[in-house]
């Protein structure tokens, strides 16, 4: 069986070996015909502890590594940059 890979936002880094990753899809509301974001957050391991808060990645599922670990995050697609100096 095929594993799924998803594209996502590293919210949080303070784990060691593990970042949460925020994945956010847009979903049709079945009544209104109106498109809706969802998200959802996947802890996923991080082996170098190298991904930051901001990051864009890719993580792929994978066999359990812990209770709720069960992503590893494949690689760097970029840095968002969302500046916080309003």
């Amino acid at each position: 069986m095929p594993r799924r890979i998803m594209q996502g936002e590293v919210v949080s880094d303070k784990g060691d070996k593990t970042v949460i990753v925020k994945v956010e899809s847009r979903i049709r509301h079945p009544i209104y015909k109106k498109f809706i974001r969802r998200s959802k957050k996947f802890a996923a391991h991080d082996e170098t502890n190298q991904y930051k808060v901001g990051d864009a990645v890719e993580i792929q599922e994978t066999r359990p590594i812990s209770k709720t670990k069960t992503w590893v995050v494949l690689g760097l697609l970029g840095k968002t940059t969302a500046s916080k100096d309003a």
